[in-house]
């Protein structure tokens, strides 16, 4: 390009002294800016849209892992087959045939649901069971359904919450050597399961001994208390289904006893109104530990990047397989 310019140029001061007939010369003409330009021109890029709903949705090629399996069963309130990802730990398929485990349910973010949606986990999860920071336990990987482990009422095909609870937790103790009590069962998820984790082991304390709620959107589950169940014109629940009258429900008795453990990162777009959520439960003498990551963002991932261990352990400690569950760091 260097070598061009400097032709370019040579001929032009050779053109000063020759008598070479003139190029017509162009003008650049600024044409008028339309209001469709305008526009064009400001607008954000489009999200993209979610995929449809389906409830079976197979692991894709990419994320596909020697320990994680898919499997369905046949949901007896919809007539039809329901999808899950597990992950068994290291040694379930060629360790002591008798053996049993704890099991963590995972409820992915987003909506709607796909048991596929959060398996980006489970590399680190596996890598922290195999090198033994963390004991055996199964994760297993729900379809929150429609609306995300939520039922709508009067919409017999919307009970994504029913479906996991009557349902998949029955199939997973019925088909995998589980300990099936709720001493040994625990539930987390991120955003979206953020806020079904909360909500659910606030509504079954009788089910989960030990729940880490990661990036709930508090905010929103605060809307829905404060309209009577409204979380948009076309988006309403049950009354009284949400984390905050959840929460007020449970401090009146505070049994059974679970575990909680709220995360989130100091980036993410709902980090006040997880400290505002955090304040709320203790006014409400709700005991609960947290982790804030700093400078990472509203995302499972990032988080699992640097706090993995410290998650799963802590679930290990509630179910009585180690003694601490948050290395001192």
């Amino acid at each position: 390009m260097r070598h061009v310019v400097c032709l370019v140029l040579s001929f032009s001061l050779l053109a000063g002294t020759a008598s070479f007939a003139e190029a017509p010369q162009t003008r650049s003409v600024d044409k008028p800016t339309s209001k469709a330009d305008k526009k064009n021109a400001t607008r954000k890029p489009r999200k993209k849209k979610p995929a449809p709903f389906a409830w079976v949705n197979p692991i894709p090629e990419q994320r596909q892992h020697p320990s994680l399996k898919h499997g369905t069963f046949q949901s007896p309130s919809l007539k039809h087959e329901v999808g899950y990802a597990i992950l068994l730990p290291p040694g379930y398929t060629d360790g002591e045939p008798d053996k049993r485990f704890p099991v963590v349910y995972y409820l992915h973010g987003g909506r709607p649901g796909s048991e596929s949606k959060s398996i980006a986990l489970v590399p680190q999860m596996h890598s922290a069971m195999e090198s033994g920071q963390v004991p055996g336990m199964i994760y297993v990987f729900v379809n929150g359904g429609p609306v995300s482990h939520y039922n709508i009422p009067g919409e017999p095909t919307k009970q994504g919450a029913d479906v996991f609870i009557k349902e998949l937790i029955p199939h997973i103790d019925d088909t995998y050597r589980t300990i099936a009590d709720r001493e040994h069962r625990g539930i987390e998820g991120f955003s979206q399961g953020g806020r079904g984790t909360m909500r659910l082991s606030l509504r079954y304390p009788d089910l989960f001994c030990s729940a880490a709620a990661g990036g709930g959107g508090y905010e929103t589950e605060r809307k829905i208390s404060e309209s009577g169940g409204r979380e948009s014109a076309t988006l309403v629940f049950a009354e009284g289904d949400n984390a905050w009258d959840l929460a007020r429900a449970y401090s009146k008795a505070k049994t059974p006893e679970v575990d909680w453990m709220i995360y989130v990162g100091t980036k993410g777009f709902n980090y006040q109104n997880n400290l505002e959520y955090m304040a709320f439960l203790k006014s409400l003498e709700i005991p609960f530990e947290s982790i804030v990551v700093p400078d990472v963002p509203h995302s499972g991932l990032k988080i699992y990047e640097q706090r993995c261990v410290d998650l799963m352990r802590f679930h290990a400690a509630n179910f009585g397989l180690i003694d601490t569950a948050i290395k001192d760091e």
